[in-house]
């Protein structure tokens, strides 16, 4: 078995070639463990929660908005950024609200996951929602045009395998809440 520190790659340069209000980019010289050097793309993006929200009747809520890098609207779970100073449980209450109206009773933990490690840091923090009740209703950002949608869970699978819901935070939240769906093959 191969250490990590025989694999490791050790950053030499790196300069920022942009800063965003989400993400900034930057672009680092590294020395491989065979001693060459090689250039790595980084997009360095705050933490983030996404929250399977599942109602008493076994009802998913999701969330469906246009997602212009993809150019069509894409149905997923709530999620968002974790604000500086906030724990990301806090996040995932104040994002469930916001953009559902739902606040709910009980949280669970599921996991964490990185995005797409091969070229940004991004880490989400998943959770489980569960005894949902009215919080007020939305509060979205002005740039944000969201409709909930409940789906019943048994349903959520095939939705999957049909590309109906293919964000892969909630294919990975969706999956991985531990639940039975009925009917599973």
């Amino acid at each position: 078995m191969t250490s990590q520190a025989e694999t490791r790659e050790t950053r030499i340069a790196s300069r920022i070639i942009y800063e965003g209000k989400i993400v900034h980019l930057r672009v680092d010289q590294v020395r491989l463990p065979n001693g060459r050097e090689a250039s790595r793309e980084v997009v360095e993006h705050a933490p983030a929660v996404a929250v399977v929200a599942l109602d008493r009747n076994q009802n998913v809520l999701l969330v469906r908005q246009y997602r212009y890098p993809v150019q069509k609207e894409v149905l997923e779970i709530p999620a968002g950024l974790v604000e500086a100073g906030e724990e990301p449980l806090a996040a995932a209450q104040r994002e469930l609200a916001e953009e559902t109206g739902r606040r709910a009773r009980r949280w669970q933990p599921l996991f964490s996951i990185y995005s797409s490690p091969g070229f940004t840091d991004e880490q989400l923090h998943l959770f489980l929602a569960q005894d949902l009740e009215p919080a007020g209703g939305q509060h979205l950002d002005e740039d944000e045009f969201i409709k909930v949608v409940k789906v019943p869970l048994a349903q959520i699978p095939e939705m999957i395998r049909r590309g109906e819901i293919c964000d892969a935070k909630s294919v990975a939240g969706l999956l991985g809440c531990g639940y039975p769906f009925e009917g599973r093959r």
